[in-house]
């Protein structure tokens, strides 16, 4: 075959795979939209369905209650079978979450399955930030820090300072 014809069987199989991961997230948005999960939003940036924005509420009795977080979330063409690539971009002073907004989750990571979809995600992370997994901190600080009486007193303090950055 030439490499024409082998550029052309790529592209096709890049489309397909494109169309497969377009025709998922469109089902997902759907379902999050008729879902009405307190708490949590999403809705893509723009046409391509491969880049959103969320919204995460911190959950009731925590000491992130009252308070709203916005995600980005960046899919592949291999979406469902890869995790998708998402970062806090509001600031969040966590254990499993560092200073670039990265997250620590092992659904995101090596425990992902096709059968996650962004609403399962986004519930896993709001659970994750009243239940952080201290055995397996990204923000050793903040672990350190997340037993102590005073923790939600220091978790404000950064969250306002983040704040402050980003409206700058």
């Amino acid at each position: 075959m030439s490499s024409t014809g082998e550029n052309r069987s790529s592209n096709s199989t890049r489309d397909s795979k494109a169309n497969i991961s377009s025709s998922r997230l469109r089902k997902e948005l759907m379902d999050l939209v008729m879902g009405r999960d307190k708490g949590i939003s999403a809705c893509p940036v723009d046409d391509t369905f491969f880049k959103w924005i969320a919204t995460i509420d911190g959950p009731n009795d925590t000491v992130y209650e009252n308070l709203k977080f916005k995600l980005s979330l960046k899919f592949t063409t291999q979406y469902p079978y890869v995790p998708p690539n998402i970062k806090f971009i509001s600031p969040c002073y966590h254990p499993n979450i560092d200073s670039s907004g990265n997250i620590c989750l092992d659904i995101l990571k090596d425990k992902w399955t096709a059968s996650y979809d962004v609403r399962s995600v986004l519930l896993s992370i709001q659970s994750l930030l009243g239940e952080p997994n201290l055995d397996d901190p990204l923000d050793p600080e903040a672990a350190a820090n997340w037993k102590k009486s005073d923790f939600k007193k220091i978790m404000l303090m950064h969250h306002a300072k983040g704040e402050k950055k980003s409206t700058q």
